[in-house]
């Protein structure tokens, strides 16, 4: 699965804790190893937005991707409001 990041997507992860940074990366290495089916990202679809999808970090954490052929590209990741504008 390849992964490309939007530049929303790079700058919105820069300022985030290194905490929450090494948490999303934890939920990264799930995501491409359980190709999308792990039950703790808890995946669904961001309502009213098309092919735009959202996966947890931890309860107050989020982030949104689409699906491109062979992989996902991340939009934004950011608190729990960060799927109102995917």
């Amino acid at each position: 699965m390849t992964v490309e990041f939007t530049p929303r997507f790079e700058r919105a992860y820069r300022k985030l804790t290194p905490e929450v940074q090494a948490r999303f990366e934890e939920k990264m290495r799930l995501l491409i190893a359980s190709n999308l089916r792990h039950p703790s990202l808890r995946i669904k679809k961001v309502k009213g937005s098309g092919n735009i999808w959202e996966g947890s970090i931890d309860m107050n954490y989020r982030f949104t991707f689409e699906p491109i052929e062979g992989g996902i590209r991340l939009r934004v990741i950011g608190p729990h409001k960060v799927v109102e504008n995917p």
